[in-house]
């Protein structure tokens, strides 16, 4: 590894293994980093040893050995942990979910070779299959363990790192759409990757997946099966290139389906490591190399409303923003300190992505303490929680010493009608 300084990584935490690779500048692009120097194995099984001895932990194949050679303690399943807000007993302990998590993050940190490598870090991307609001939870709490600023700690799913993957690759395999088949052993899914460049930015989205099982016993019939499907997706549309991941594809008895898929000259690509990839490759464009700064990319989780509050800035009446549409839900937190002028109620704005229109939300704080006008100062969070919702959490601060804080929290967490979403 050539890099030791301001490292972008990307993190693929897959439910069976995991994968990291890092932006190599010279190369103007991202590398899969091996478990081993002179390895050609990329891949770390996702699991995580509590070690006796040393009383420290360690990952992937070195943590099996240890759980089975030398007694130590063996946590499986993290994808599966990382769902849930329940502890874990490890060698007696009780951890968090989250601290599972941050455990397994540094030990994939540790790969790189780097000496203080979590001070070393400018953008540590993590993506993972699918992401809840449980998931993004712990992911952000096991940054903040790790100690790594929250704008340089980017959480994405798999559909949004295959984007960063597809358009930071040559551009005549994504100048037109792109077709994508996921396999997971004989269920397979294929994604359409489509542009709309007469608006600007241009639109970059990915439509509905299909899905389909293929046959699991005779190759034959397998290949037929999946010879139809893509027959089906893939229809009379020209593609710039064709991707193909996960377990479960063989060329070996797709060799009728292979033949389509290279139909007209289309590129065909076959690999594992795209996410870890396209993860280290979405934090190199947001802190290096900007190249898609005429694009944009819809996602799934994308939050389509501006929130903000109308209140007094530098004595004058202005909107403040505080959380800006078009970036994902899991990303959207923002707070502010305000002093409270003539009112005990809160009114946020908020207004959708490209509209004039605005919605006002109201919030009252029951319980506030009774003060003078203008010595009452609270902290206001606002996070979202799914695409669709917003938490807002306001706590009193009191006024110095003169009016304590009283301690009083209150939460809001809006549903459709009523609230920001």
């Amino acid at each position: 590894m050539n890099e030791t300084r301001d490292l972008m990584i990307g993190i693929d935490l897959g439910k069976d293994s995991s994968q990291l690779c890092y932006y190599d500048r010279k190369a103007e692009g991202p590398r899969s980093l091996p478990v081993k120097v002179g390895s050609s194995q990329y891949e770390v099984p996702t699991c995580l040893c509590r070690r006796v001895e040393q009383k420290d932990y360690c990952i992937g194949i070195e943590a099996e050995y240890f759980a089975r050679e030398k007694g130590g303690f063996l946590v499986e399943d993290i994808y599966g942990i990382s769902k849930s807000r329940k502890p874990v007993q490890v060698a007696g302990e009780e951890k968090q979910p989250w601290e599972i998590l941050a455990y397994f993050l540094n030990g994939m940190l540790k790969l790189t070779g780097v000496a203080d490598i979590n001070r070393n870090i400018r953008c540590l991307t993590v993506t993972m299959e699918s992401l809840d609001d449980i998931q993004v939870e712990n992911l952000q709490k096991a940054g903040e363990e790790l100690e790594i600023q929250n704008t340089s700690f980017i959480i994405m799913d798999h559909e949004e790192s295959f984007y960063y993957y597809i358009m930071t690759q040559k551009t005549e395999t994504w100048n037109r759409s792109v077709g994508w088949y996921s396999f997971d052993k004989n269920h397979v899914t294929f994604r359409k990757m489509v542009m709309n460049s007469n608006a600007k930015p241009i639109l970059v989205k990915l439509e509905d997946p299909v899905e389909t099982d293929l046959n699991d016993s005779d190759n034959e019939q397998r290949d037929a099966d999946f010879y139809t499907f893509a027959k089906n997706t893939l229809g009379s549309e020209l593609y710039s290139s064709i991707q193909i991941d996960g377990e479960g594809f063989d060329q070996e008895w797709a060799q009728k389906s292979v033949k389509l898929l290279c139909y007209q000259k289309r590129k065909v690509f076959y690999g594992n490591n795209l996410f870890a990839k396209g993860a280290c490759a979405a934090g190199a464009e947001r802190f290096l190399t900007r190249k898609l700064r005429d694009y944009r990319y819809l996602s799934s989780s994308l939050v389509l409303k501006d929130v903000g509050m109308d209140m007094r800035v530098m004595g004058a009446q202005a909107y403040y923003p505080l959380i800006e549409a078009g970036r994902n839900w899991y990303e959207c937190r923002a707070e502010c300190e305000l002093i409270l002028d003539g009112t005990d109620e809160l009114i946020f704005v908020a207004s959708a992505m490209g509209e004039s229109e605005k919605k006002y939300i109201g919030m009252r704080l029951p319980g506030l303490p009774k003060r003078p006008n203008k010595t009452t100062r609270l902290d206001v969070k606002l996070q979202y929680i799914s695409q669709d919702e917003c938490e807002i959490m306001v706590t009193d601060l009191g006024f110095g010493e003169m009016f304590p804080s009283s301690g009083k929290v209150w939460k809001k967490q809006p549903d459709g009608k009523e609230g920001i979403a």
